[in-house]
């Protein structure tokens, strides 16, 4: 199965950036004089993705113009423009608008940069399953979100592994949720992984989230050591 499709959240705030997304969606904060999102978007398109639906809100004029529809990066973007913030699960589940019906999809918020392999999760996940990239608990979050065993996500035991903000489904997991209503996505992974539907794969090269100042200066200087 190749995946063709994604939606990057980027919806949010931005409240933990502070003062630099006051003026400006957290999607535009720069990576060595680039925006997060064109990071986000490059990677994207070279694993493979053509068609990419963004949720925005906050700014959202001046992300709509600096994307466009995609033309000049090669890819095709549409924009869910949320009238009032719907969450995670609810910004997903309102994009999905714009996919084709039955079709699996690639979420991933735009503050995580990683070069994490899009195909790869694709070849673990089975019909009716959403899975997750996990990476090693960052700093900032030490006791981890999930643990992962022979690609499977359980809520208890260890090792304990971080959400990487990538992750892969299929849209009838969500199909039941109706669109401009706000939810969490995170309350439907729970919902997966109690059910035993829920894979995990772990990711153990590049990954930055970018969400906090910290981490963004962090990003930044690893880009200027390449």
């Amino acid at each position: 199965m190749y995946i063709e499709h994604a939606i990057i959240l980027a919806a949010g705030l931005g409240t933990r950036l502070k003062w630099l997304t006051k003026h400006h969606p957290k999607a535009m904060m720069k990576i060595q004089d680039e925006p997060a999102i064109i990071h986000v978007i490059r990677h994207l398109s070279q694993q493979g993705i053509r068609h990419i639906v963004i949720n925005v809100h906050h700014h959202a004029q001046q992300l709509m113009k600096l994307l466009g529809h995609g033309e000049h990066l090669g890819i095709r973007i549409d924009f869910s423009h949320e009238k009032h913030l719907l969450d995670s699960g609810g910004g997903v589940r309102t994009a999905m608008q714009y996919l084709p019906k039955n079709v699996p999809f690639i979420v991933h918020n735009t503050d995580i940069i990683t070069d994490i392999d899009i195909q790869s999760l694709s070849s673990l996940t089975a019909h009716h399953r959403c899975i997750l990239a996990v990476v090693n608990n960052p700093n900032h979050h030490p006791e981890g979100d999930f643990s992962c065993h022979q690609h499977q996500i359980s809520l208890t035991g260890q090792p304990r592994y971080t959400f990487s903000g990538v992750s892969l489904w299929y849209p009838e997991i969500l199909q039941a949720f109706p669109c401009n209503t706000p939810f969490s996505l995170v309350d439907v992974i729970h919902k997966q992984i109690k059910q035993q539907s829920c894979e995990g794969f772990i990711h153990r090269g590049q990954w930055f989230d970018i969400g906090r100042p910290r981490d963004l200066m962090r990003a930044n200087q690893h880009w200027r050591a390449l």
